[in-house]
């Protein structure tokens, strides 16, 4: 009988500590530390897959030279945000809220593309997916659907179906044999990833997982996490609007700064290729508050609305409120001109929005919310 280990985790950072610890010495955060049971097997090490070469030492100028053909899909912001299309044997992160789509736009990756997909699934049935494909439209018949949480076992379905892409949802509700522990703590998101990451490196086959967030908006589970994973994608919107943004955090394989926008419909998330529609109102009588500036994200330039009203303070400390603009960039604008120019906005409330939902940390759009400002007062 294999021994049992006990240890202790940063739930943060994923620090191992023999014994309980008040503060992290690797991340210094209070209270983190969580008590797992560890337990080793025998097929620790061993191959994931029975056919996966063995490496050896290469020297570098004998390494091959020639370009990966990435792998190119349906969607052109996915592509864009990947920095040109999926990299074979990458491992790619997509993080989000509760319900903004994460799941749906990998799950409409899949059903319309014309290649071999395993779709993993922990947290729906296989009728439920099945709901939700019939609504998103089944254009690819070679999309299979596995309710798995257990890794060993997913490895043994793909040698047997050797797909051409992974997608697992989630990581948090995958737990392996070689690790005693619940689904979803910090030693097991950490030994299913590895798994995986041995898994995509050895066979080439991208894998796409999907990751919860805490309330804090980082991806729940340790940091390591989007340390070992190739790249890093966040999904986000409001819950007031249909339009979602996927952000790349990390790209080992192209640029941080793309923006892919979609419109989230009955059938789906549709990609938005002209930005500029969703993010400014079509109005035709000239309004007071509203100044229009140019942006841009990655590649791709961007015309955004920015909405401002100022009105007179009804209680003694004048309110300041800014939604998709830095707060605090906003009262250092209004502090320069009450200071320089001689405006006088210490006893006005503020309220400031970017149409549309998006969030802008440009400096250059603040001649845009000076103006709206000055405009509105």
């Amino acid at each position: 009988m294999a021994k049992v280990k006990k240890a202790y985790y940063c739930q943060n950072c994923g620090h191992e500590s023999p014994k309980w610890l008040g503060r992290c010495p690797n991340c210094n955060e209070w209270n983190t530390f969580v008590e797992e049971l560890v337990v080793p097997s025998a097929n620790q090490g061993k191959p994931l897959v029975a056919n996966a070469s063995k490496k050896k030492p290469e020297a570098i100028q004998n390494v091959s030279s020639q370009k990966i053909q990435r792998l190119i899909t349906s969607d052109n912001e996915l592509n864009r945000v990947l920095g040109g299309g999926i990299v074979p044997g990458s491992l790619i992160l997509l993080g989000g809220e509760p319900g903004i789509g994460k799941s749906t736009l990998l799950l409409q990756m899949a059903l319309k593309n014309p290649m071999k997909v395993l779709y993993v699934s922990g947290e729906e049935s296989e009728q439920q997916i099945k709901m939700r494909a019939e609504r998103i439209g089944i254009e690819n018949t070679e999309c299979y659907i596995l309710t798995e949480t257990q890794t060993q076992k997913i490895f043994l379905h793909f040698e047997q179906l050797q797909p051409d892409l992974i997608i697992v949802d989630s990581i948090q509700t995958l737990h392996s044999q070689v690790i005693d522990s619940t689904p979803g703590s910090v030693s097991q998101i950490r030994e299913s990833t590895a798994d995986l990451i041995r898994l995509a490196k050895e066979t080439s086959t991208p894998v796409f997982i999907i990751g919860h967030i805490n309330k804090e908006g980082y991806i729940a589970g340790p940091k390591v996490l989007e340390h070992m994973v190739d790249t890093v994608l966040q999904f986000e919107g409001e819950r007031n609007y249909n339009y979602r943004l996927l952000r790349s955090i990390k790209n080992r394989f192209g640029s941080t700064n793309e923006l892919g926008i979609y419109e989230m419909q009955s059938t789906g998330l549709r990609g938005v290729d002209n930005p500029s529609e969703i993010l400014l109102s079509e109005r035709e009588e000239p309004l007071s508050g509203v100044s229009v500036s140019a942006t841009i994200e990655g590649l791709r330039p961007i015309l955004i609305e920015v909405q401002a009203l100022v009105s007179s303070a009804a209680y003694g400390t004048p309110q300041r409120s800014s939604t998709g603009f830095d707060l605090r960039r906003l009262n250092m604008l209004l502090a320069v001109l009450e200071k320089r120019c001689g405006f006088r906005l210490s006893s006005k409330d503020v309220f400031l929005n970017i149409a549309g939902g998006i969030k802008v940390d440009d400096p250059a759009i603040d001649l845009a919310v000076v103006s709206a400002v000055l405009s509105s007062s």
